[in-house]
């Protein structure tokens, strides 16, 4: 598992990006308290999702505006077609821990 921090470094509605111990970036998002985690590049182009806008459970990519929702990476629609990959978030003894998924292989 990797270590985030403690809860109250994620404020409610923001995330942080997690690049440390990972071989992709992933973003952590604060969503009234409960804790989602998802690659942080958006699939439709190289962007930061840890810079774009919470709503509800989905976060808009600050480039061309691809949403996507934090419980399931799947997109919304376009122009992303491609959902990122979550990551499973845990609380223990006050500090927060991503457990990194384990990369899809692509079919041959």
């Amino acid at each position: 598992m990797i270590l985030v921090g403690r809860p109250e470094d994620i404020p409610l509605g923001e995330a942080v990006r997690v690049e440390e111990g990972v071989e992709a970036p992933i973003a952590v998002f604060n969503v009234d308290g409960e804790f989602f985690a998802i690659d942080d590049t958006c699939t439709h182009q190289d962007a930061s999702l840890a810079d774009g806008w919470v709503e509800g459970c989905s976060v808009e990519c600050p480039l061309h505006a691809a949403c996507f929702d934090l419980r399931t990476g799947m997109p919304s629609g376009p122009p992303a077609k491609t959902p990122v990959r979550t990551h499973e978030v845990v609380v223990v003894d006050g500090f927060v821990y991503v457990r990194v998924a384990q990369a899809v292989e692509a079919a041959a």
